[in-house]
């Protein structure tokens, strides 16, 4: 495991997370807000900086919300919600298997 600061634009905060990979610069994650929720964020930039021991290279992340997440709806918009919990309602409260 290697552990990354990672420094969030969207809530100009930072944390130290483990990851198995260094995510690259384009790739999405998924990290916790702080109300509980999970979001997609990208990654916009990856950067080393050598630690204060050693001869080691510590990875850094700076990563922003993904566009169309930060609505407080899971991402999806007024109209898709109305729809989906409507579905979701009809059916007493279970969704139907995905059918082909």
């Amino acid at each position: 495991m290697i552990e990354i600061e990672v420094q969030n634009e969207t809530h100009q905060n930072q944390a130290r997370i483990r990851f198995a990979a260094v995510p690259r610069i384009g790739e999405g994650i998924r990290l916790r807000e702080p109300d509980g929720m999970w979001a997609s964020y990208d990654v916009i930039d990856v950067w080393y900086q050598k630690a204060e021991f050693g001869d080691v290279w510590m990875p850094y992340l700076h990563v922003r919300m993904t566009p169309g997440e930060g609505s407080g709806d899971g991402g999806r918009n007024g109209d898709e919600a109305d729809i989906y919990d409507s579905g979701f309602a009809a059916h007493g409260g279970e969704l139907e298997p995905f059918k082909i």
